[in-house]
């Protein structure tokens, strides 16, 4: 099964799982007053369709920013990392800034919605396609789910929409408009002791 398919399994799972919507401690995956929370993971994203990117996620939240609920973060995923490893796929690169809220923050299952801006570029690999465009802006909103236990893990899985996508000639022909992903991110921050 392909990394980015993994996330229709993961939302049927988490949906049917009796302990969605639960309440549980947070100890560790939400910010506590006067804590900041820095989660650091992998990405594993997929355009329908088309390749897998993967890369790297950081994201960043702190009691101010609405009560630890908005996250501040930055991702880099790229198909050096997915398909166009040890293959002749384009290599492609994404850079992203993206605002994450999440909703119901004592739930173990936690509903996310993100906004992500950034920037596109395509190395085609070869002079003969130097007409093609080859870079773009992004934007893209997500909808998903976190899966928040009671330690320093976070599973976030979701669906975008590139609303800036291209056939070739007014914009890179392999930004495909809907892609899938699913973080596995890691709070480096130390827990204070009770």
């Amino acid at each position: 099964m392909k990394p980015g398919y993994l996330l229709i399994p993961m939302l049927f799972g988490i949906a049917l799982s009796p302990t969605f919507g639960q309440e549980h401690s947070t100890q560790y995956t939400q910010a506590r007053p006067g804590r900041a929370v820095l989660d650091i993971g992998i990405r594993l994203q997929k355009s329908i369709n088309l390749y897998a990117e993967n890369g790297l996620t950081v994201q960043y939240t702190h009691p101010k920013l609405a009560s630890s609920r908005l996250y501040i973060g930055l991702s880099y995923v790229s198909s050096r990392l997915g398909t166009a490893f040890h293959s002749n796929a384009i290599k492609q690169d994404n850079y992203l800034v993206s605002a994450s809220y999440y909703f119901r923050p004592t739930w173990l299952i936690q509903p996310v919605v993100k906004a992500n801006v950034g920037y596109f570029a395509a190395h085609y690999g070869s002079p003969l396609f130097d007409e093609l465009a080859r870079t773009s802006l992004l934007a893209s909103p997500e909808v998903g789910l976190c899966y928040c236990p009671n330690f320093p893990l976070k599973i976030n899985a979701s669906v975008g929409y590139n609303l800036l996508t291209g056939n070739g000639l007014s914009g890179p022909g392999t930004l495909y408009p809907v892609f899938v992903q699913t973080s596995i991110s890691w709070n480096i921050l130390k827990t204070p002791k009770n």
